[in-house]
């Protein structure tokens, strides 16, 4: 069994930033993106990306954004990857030299692998639930079972994800990432015991029975 990698999503301080880092984040989300309530201006990204140790990934969260604003993330901050949230063409996304992943809003009309194949140089594809004039954050999840739709690419599954079902959405999508940020939050603020259970979870679902006992 392959093991599934953790992001957390749209930390706003250094303190909350390590605290998901001890609780077994792989990567940090770190949301660019004005009318979103976790966006950050570009000083505060800067403190929790100093803060975050080695082997962390700092994940520049955006949607349809300025090139020039762009730039001044990835010049100022020295982020590891860029998530477009947007509407934003496979060439937008890659003129920057930094690895990305393309978010995908799931509905029901969504061909997936069509999708995928449009975004020839994403090293993975992030399929979130799909709310009218929202970019993510919505804490709606979608069916899991479309995370099977045969690509080749990385699939990082988020949407609606708590300690409570995020196990199952595993067993269903199996996905390489889950990424979560309103399921780890307590009244709009991310709360370190449940960074903790949801890491837990997803970790001891990783670990085979003849290793855990």
């Amino acid at each position: 069994m392959q093991r599934t990698r953790i992001k957390i999503c749209g930390l706003q301080t250094p303190e909350r930033a390590i605290q998901a880092c001890d609780a077994g984040a792989d990567a940090i989300g770190l949301v660019f993106y004005a009318p979103s309530s976790r966006h950050l201006e570009i000083p505060q990204a800067m403190k929790i990306r100093a803060a975050l140790p080695a082997f962390v990934d700092s994940v520049a969260v955006v949607v349809n954004p300025e090139v020039e604003y762009m730039q001044q993330i990835i010049d100022q901050v020295g982020i590891s990857l860029i998530q477009f949230h947007g509407e934003e063409s496979n060439a937008f996304c890659a003129q920057f030299d930094i690895p990305f992943i393309k978010a995908i809003r799931v509905s029901a009309g969504s061909d997936l692998l069509e999708t995928e194949v449009k975004y020839a140089d994403a090293c993975g594809i992030l399929l979130d639930t799909h709310v009218k004039d929202m970019y993510g954050g919505s804490g709606e999840t979608f069916d899991w079972n479309r995370a099977n739709y045969g690509g080749q690419k990385p699939v990082i599954l988020a949407g609606g994800l708590t300690v409570e079902n995020v196990v199952d959405s595993l067993k269903l999508a199996n996905p390489y990432a889950v990424d979560v940020s309103s399921g780890v939050e307590t009244r709009g603020e991310k709360d370190p015991k449940k960074m903790r259970s949801f890491c837990r979870s997803v970790i001891s679902y990783n670990i085979p029975e003849s290793i855990s006992g």
